[in-house]
C-alpha cells in the first residue's frame, strides 16, 4: 500500500507538476510559476510525503525478504533510507521555490536567478537515485533467494534499478548523457508492486490441526 501511494503522489507531483515547469524555457517558466504557486506548494507536501513512504517502504521490504540475506536485507534498507534523505534535500530547493512566489519581489528575483530551486531539485533528486537503483539491485538479489518471490519478477527489479543506475551514472561518466532507460525498466517496480498486493491480499490457508482422539470418550454401553 505504501508503494502504492507513493506511486501516485510522486506521480502527479513529479510529472504533472515540476518537470512540465523544468521542460519549459525561461519565458514560459516565469509565465506559467506565479500560477502554479499553489500546486507546487502541494507538489513539495507530496514528495515530502513519498520520502516518508520510502523510509516505511525500505524497512518493509526488509522484514519481508530479511529470511533471504539478513546482512544485505539490512543494506537495501539503509539504501532506500539514504535516498529518503537526498530526495528530502531535494524537495527543499523546491520549497525554496514556493518561498518566493509568496510576494512580487520574490518572483522576480526568481526570474534574475534562472530558477535554480527547479534546477537544484533535478540534479539532487538524479544523484539520490544512485542510491535507489542500488536499492533495487539488492531487493532484486534478495527476490531472486527468497522462494516466496517468482524469479521474473526479482528479474524485472533488478533490471529497473540497473535502469536507474545508467541514468544517474551516465551524466557523470559523459557530458550530455542521452540515454534515459530508467522511462522503460521501471516497469519492474510496477510489477513488484502488483505482485505484492496480490500476494499480500491472498488468503492464507491454515493447515488443519490433528485432532487428538479423547481419551474421556467411552462407547455408549448397549441398554
Amino acid at each position: 500500500m505504501g508503494l502504492l501511494l507513493m506511486a501516485v503522489l510522486a506521480g502527479w507531483a513529479n510529472f504533472g507538476v515540476v518537470q512540465p515547469l523544468l521542460a519549459a524555457d525561461a519565458a514560459d517558466t516565469a509565465a506559467r510559476l506565479p500560477a502554479q504557486r499553489p500546486a507546487l506548494t502541494l507538489a513539495v507536501v507530496a514528495l515530502f510525503a513519498v520520502a516518508c513512504l520510502d523510509v516505511l517502504v525500505g524497512w518493509a521490504l526488509r522484514a519481508f525478504l530479511d529470511h533471504a540475506q539478513p546482512t544485505v536485507a539490512l543494506l537495501a534498507a539503509w539504501c532506500r533510507t539514504g535516498y529518503a534523505v537526498v530526495l528530502a534535500v531535494a524537495v527543499a530547493h523546491l520549497t525554496g521555490v514556493a518561498g518566493l512566489l509568496r510576494d512580487g519581489a520574490g518572483a522576480d528575483r526568481l526570474r534574475a536567478d534562472g530558477y535554480p530551486g527547479l534546477t537544484g531539485f533535478q540534479q539532487v533528486w538524479s544523484l539520490g537515485l544512485l542510491l535507489f537503483g542500488v536499492h533495487l539491485l539488492l531487493v532484486g538479489w534478495l527476490a531472486r533467494r527468497s522462494d516466496a518471490v517468482p524469479t521474473w519478477v526479482a528479474a524485472l527489479v533488478a533490471v529497473a534499478g540497473a535502469g536507474y543506475l545508467a541514468d544517474s551514472a551516465g551524466p557523470l561518466v559523459a557530458a550530455g548523457h542521452p540515454v534515459q532507460v530508467a522511462g522503460v525498466t521501471f516497469v519492474g517496480e510496477v510489477v513488484l508492486l502488483g505482485w505484492l498486493l496480490v500476494h499480500a491480499a491472498r488468503p492464507r490457508r491454515t493447515p488443519a490441526r490433528p485432532v487428538a482422539p479423547d481419551a474421556d470418550v467411552r462407547p455408549l454401553a448397549a441398554t
